[in-house]
């Protein structure tokens, strides 16, 4: 998808900054997917999900993604381990799904509760079925350019700058947080062929990272500290997009100071409401091209 819009003035900040309506268009998506699986014969597509612990954001993050499935016209199904499961039992609730052909997307909700191993646990998941794009398989296919499932937050950011008009092609792009869930992946889709953004990866350790940041058109946080990048990070008319998630005594925050930063930005995404949605229109996206790969549709 690469359609663009046009902000009106009820899509921009106090500051006059276009927001970024990550629900708007994860609900554009899944409109979208519900009228391609009838168009398709309403074939059986089914996403399946592992969730250990009863951590409770996950479980209504999870909740919502079986939420969005059915009204993209998609069935789903869920196994709920409690936190004192072992290692052997999430590997064989995995490897359950793995085998059965009636589930064409697998996610494995992480972080798994400590003590528990994540790596043999994904490395359990057929590549057409990695839906989140987190296996071994599939980083490697992303590196290589080859077919395969993108991570879903970095896909969805980069429909969420398709879908605001953000030139991405020659533009100078910074990465903030080198996680392989967004920040590894989120460089390789912007730098690809094709994208053509110069990217820079920065990080904790990274110097002078406001110069950096200024030197920027667009800032994408995803390091996961709460509200590191202020105005001073942000070149007049530059994009931001907040990845990043944190809890504390006053709620989910995420790395933006987004009231600072929406007077200085051209575009920025809300939190909540920007890219958290778009994870879960693209792992629908994911799903239904995982049912493509394995002949189902």
């Amino acid at each position: 998808m690469t359609e663009t819009t046009t902000a009106t003035a009820d899509e921009r900040t106090p500051g006059g900054a276009i927001l970024m309506d990550g629900a708007r268009l994860r609900d554009e998506i899944t409109e979208r997917l519900a009228a391609e699986m009838v168009a398709l014969g309403s074939p059986r597509v089914c996403l399946g999900t592992v969730l250990v612990g009863d951590d409770r954001p996950s479980q209504i993050y999870v909740r919502s993604k079986h939420r969005q499935a059915e009204k993209a016209g998609m069935t789903s199904q869920h196994i709920g381990l409690p936190p004192t499961a072992s290692q052997a039992e999430v590997e064989d609730a995995v490897a359950g799904m793995a085998a059965d052909p009636g589930v064409h997307g697998i996610l494995v909700q992480l972080p798994l509760p400590d003590g528990l191993d994540p790596e043999p646990v994904l490395d359990l998941v057929p590549p057409d079925k990695d839906i989140d794009g987190l296996t071994e398989r599939s980083m490697g296919r992303l590196l290589r350019g080859r077919p395969g499932h993108v991570p879903c937050t970095p896909k969805g950011v980069m429909r969420l700058l398709a879908r605001y008009g953000t030139e991405v092609s020659g533009a100078r792009a910074v990465v903030i947080g080198r996680s392989t869930l967004v920040g590894l992946p989120m460089s390789l889709l912007l730098a690809r062929k094709g994208v053509d953004a110069t990217v820079t990866l920065a990080h904790s350790r990274t110097r002078d990272l406001v110069e950096v940041c200024r030197a920027a058109d667009i800032v994408i946080a995803a390091a996961g500290m709460a509200r590191m990048i202020t105005a001073d990070h942000v070149r007049p008319g530059a994009t931001v997009v907040d990845v990043g998630v944190s809890r504390t005594e006053a709620g989910i925050v995420g790395d933006v100071d987004f009231d600072a930063v929406q007077a200085v930005a051209g575009a920025i995404t809300p939190m909540p409401g920007g890219t958290g949605p778009m994870t879960i229109a693209c792992l629908l996206e994911n799903t239904l091209d995982a049912a493509r790969m394995l002949g189902v549709v």
